[in-house]
């Protein structure tokens, strides 16, 4: 005990309870691009020469502390729906916070959502590509209606006519988006409405009727009448629509006013309350006589709506593979900077295979992602290229995005406590995971779409074959792997009960191929060591084997302030 007279200590210090120490900075104000060596040369080797200078400055534009807080505030204040106005008159309305509008204004400048097809260079959709994988590690959420834009454009060239004249409006590196007539508008986005609550995936189950105004067929006039029960991207100008005509199910484009001015009655009955992709608004929605126009061939509106289903599902690869990309720079940076135990954690074995094993997942999904995206690129040129989309998108789709919800998990545990707490961006990329895996057709959907490209696309497969052994003869395990991965397709009896197997089998096979042909050899190696050993099936992350360079994986992930 001390006497009050003797113990007299200086109030100056009262408030002072602690320092603030090793606790790292914020990940902030550092280029994404050049901060990203798989990414680099994932570009240089399938952007057919492509030039750096805009995926540098965009990549700077990304890494901002300014862009970053957009990605924070947006997903803060979610949209709220105003279906009258305040003198009574239907307006179905989706408001935003002005930060996703700031998000979506810089996507759409950047052409994220029509510069792949609108321009004709040599690698526009790798180039398309990166920069969508950088953005998507800022916010995923306004993606949607960028995707449903981009992907809308394919689909609605089958329609040459309703194409050119929508076309110059979608295609515009512009964003409006105000609630008025199209023809007030200098930029028009496009959403979907397909999924009715009978049906979900299985759209020919859809009961929305589309009446013919005239003759009908091709082009022409109809009213449609039902319910959506998942609009995605509300507030767009367009929709591509599934509805069912006298002859089968068909598809439409619906515009969100009529062409007198008056408003279209598409009317947004409520917003889905969802657990991840919050800063972006889906909903339940009503057409009561909504005008469209039928989009390709009366009765073929699957065929017609798949062109835009395989361009978004593409998408999912990238956003699943830009979530592992910002989770490995969030806990590398935060490891190298963080000590527990006397030691940095980045230099503690145990944590040293965690982290590695992350960026080896992050960087197989990025080898895949952008190897797809060259195919992309040659597919009108080249059959086999064209082939190799049909089935790499299926196999990517689901083995990408299925991986991702684990990822963002152990991800975060790297963090620890700190992790789970909602000012950090750790919480939002678990929440987003599961997004990717379950929308534009879940992980079963993707299984049986890869069994209907090896009846209807039988050349898809072969050029599955092609592309994988093109890696074969420089690494042992890989070519039992790829050699093994043919005796699935010798039977196909019960294929359908194996079809996750079989497709987990394809995605591991092809993405070592890319890595093999394409990445770092270290990366390569460690992959097939810990992906195509049987002895690692099933396991979680942080059980890679002896003799794998972790140092070096977690220095060429990790961002460099």
């Amino acid at each position: 005990m001390h006497d009050s007279e003797d113990f007299k200590p200086s109030t100056a210090y009262w408030a002072e309870t602690h320092d603030v120490v090793n606790q790292p900075a914020a990940l902030e104000n550092y280029n994404v691009y050049t901060q990203d060596k798989a990414l680099r040369e994932g570009v240089a080797a399938h952007g057919a020469g492509l030039s750096e200078e805009g995926l540098l400055k965009f990549g700077a534009v990304c890494g901002s502390s300014n862009t970053i807080e957009w990605g924070f505030q947006a997903n803060e204040v979610k949209p709220v729906l105003h279906t009258h106005s305040r003198q009574g008159q239907r307006i179905d309305e989706v408001r935003f916070h002005p930060a996703y509008h700031q998000l979506m204004n810089l996507a759409v400048e950047e052409g994220l959502h029509a510069s792949h097809w609108r321009d004709s260079h040599a690698g526009a959709q790798v180039e398309r590509a990166a920069k969508y994988y950088m953005l998507a590690q800022v916010e995923a959420g306004h993606g949607c209606p960028i995707t449903m834009t981009s992907a809308a454009i394919p689909a609605l060239k089958n329609q040459a006519d309703l194409f050119k004249q929508w076309a110059p409006k979608i295609l515009a590196s512009e964003y409006d988006p105000r609630n008025i007539p199209d023809s007030q508008k200098t930029a028009l986005t496009v959403g979907m409405a397909m999924t009715e609550k009978q049906g979900g995936s299985d759209v020919r189950a859809n009961s929305t009727r589309a009446y013919a105004l005239g003759e009908g067929g091709p082009g022409q006039a109809y009213e449609l009448v039902g319910h959506k029960y998942f609009v995605s991207a509300p507030m767009s100008d367009l929709f591509l629509v599934l509805a069912q005509t006298t002859t089968g199910l068909s598809c439409f484009l619906v515009p969100r006013w009529r062409p007198d001015g008056t408003k279209n009655p598409i009317q947004i009955q409520k917003l889905k309350n969802k657990m991840g992709n919050v800063s972006n608004a889906s909903s339940e929605t009503e057409l009561r006589g909504a005008l469209g126009w039928m989009v390709g061939q009366e009765g073929r509106g699957v065929a017609a709506i798949l062109e835009m289903v395989a361009m978004t599902r593409f998408d999912c690869m990238i956003g699943s593979s830009s979530g592992m990309r910002q989770a490995v720079a969030q806990i590398t940076h935060h490891c190298s900077r963080r000590s527990a135990f006397g030691r940095p954690l980045i230099d503690q074995p145990l944590m040293q295979n965690v982290l590695a094993d992350l960026v080896i997942e992050q960087e197989a999904a990025l080898g895949l992602t952008l190897r797809i995206a060259r195919a992309l690129d040659n597919s009108e040129k080249d059959e086999r290229e064209k082939a190799l989309v049909r089935m790499g998108t299926a196999v990517g789709k689901y083995w990408i995005c299925k991986r991702s919800a684990g990822h963002a998990y152990e991800a975060m545990e790297c963090i620890g406590g700190s992790g789970v707490m909602e000012d950090s961006i750790m919480p939002r990329l678990y929440r987003e995971a599961p997004i990717n895996a379950i929308w534009e057709g879940s992980g079963n959907v993707q299984c049986l779409d890869m069994m209907r490209a090896l009846t209807k696309n039988p050349d898809s497969l072969d050029a599955f074959m092609e592309e994988t052994a093109k890696a074969r003869g420089v690494n042992a395990q890989f070519d039992r792997a790829q050699q093994t991965l043919k005796s699935h397709f010798v039977s196909r009896d019960n294929m359908e009960f194996h079809a996750r197997t079989i497709v987990e089998h394809m995605a591991l096979v092809i993405q070592a191929s890319s890595l093999i042909q394409f990445g770092d050899s270290t990366i390569a190696d460690a992959f097939c060591r810990s992906r195509l050993s049987e002895t690692n099936s099933g396991r979680v992350y942080g059980t890679l084997p002896d003799g794998i360079d972790c140092s070096f994986i977690i220095d060429r992930a990790r961002p460099k302030l």
